[in-house]
């Protein structure tokens, strides 16, 4: 299956602007092969603290994905802040605060999946402002099973290894500058290799309130290997995701097999 990196230039907190560039991303997308779009973290606004406000979006812009997915053929998933409620699935009490979300979307228009970023990024007050997710939701894609994990997430190997058994690809969408783009595309690595998984890392370029990002969006392979990446300008890169490669890796390298969860518990 072929799947895309859409490396948007987000215009800050413009939705309407930014949701044209994304369907315009797709369209390349669909020129190139690809079965699946994948737009960054907050795609809509850029990585905003006015929260509550860019709530007030949250409707508009999952309609605009499903139209995009419709329009196109093509299953979709991006990011973009959710209004507030009880996250499905979840006992936990709801603050009352939006979340910062990654929604997937098939061809057909239907929401298959949403997910809310567990780790909001305290460094930057996120935290104060937006509440995190409690699942970990995977989808089946076209026979891919996807699990998507949002730009701070990507510092917590705990979720992933989680969701390893039950993740052949791996979703990791993000806000993440520049001058912390060696820590990025070390840990997408990282990721890929200690779960033997695929994991497709979709990062934003441009700049947005006062900080720049060059992109280094990537495909990584289940042995750790960049199959495809881009940086610096607005791109559409994409690559060729391969459940065997997964099942052969794992049954060839049975590291996943070695672990000793209950001697973790008690350490």
């Amino acid at each position: 299956m072929r799947v895309a990196a859409l490396q948007l230039d987000i215009a800050w907190e413009d939705p309407a602007a930014n949701i044209a560039r994304a369907d315009a991303l797709a369209a390349r997308a669909v020129a190139v092969g690809a079965r699946m779009a994948v737009l960054p973290e907050m795609f809509n606004t850029g990585f905003t603290m006015s929260a509550v406000r860019a709530a007030q979006h949250a409707e508009r812009t999952r309609a605009a994905m499903a139209e995009i997915a419709v329009r196109h053929g093509l299953w979709v998933a991006g990011g973009y802040v959710d209004s507030p409620g009880p996250e499905e699935g979840s006992p936990a009490a709801d603050s009352g605060r939006p979340r910062n979300a990654c929604s997937i979307f098939a061809p057909t228009g239907d929401e298959v999946l949403r997910y809310h970023k567990i780790h909001p990024f305290s460094l930057a007050g996120e935290h104060e402002h937006y509440d995190g997710g409690t699942t970990l939701p995977t989808a089946e894609v076209e026979g891919l099973r996807v699990t998507p994990l949002v730009c701070y997430d990507l510092r917590f190997p705990e979720p992933f290894r989680i969701a390893a058994e039950r993740t052949d690809l791996y979703l990791v969408i993000a806000n993440w500058p520049d001058a912390r783009r060696d820590a990025w595309r070390t840990l997408l690595r990282a990721r890929a290799i200690e779960n033997q998984a695929w994991l497709l890392g979709v990062n934003r370029v441009g700049e947005g309130d006062g900080l720049s990002y060059a992109g280094d969006s990537a495909l990584i392979d289940p042995l750790g290997a960049t199959v495809a990446e881009c940086t610096g300008a607005e791109a559409v890169m994409a690559g060729d995701v391969d459940v065997a490669r997964v099942t052969e890796v794992r049954e060839r390298f049975g590291f996943l097999a070695d672990r000793k969860p209950d001697v973790y518990a008690g350490l």
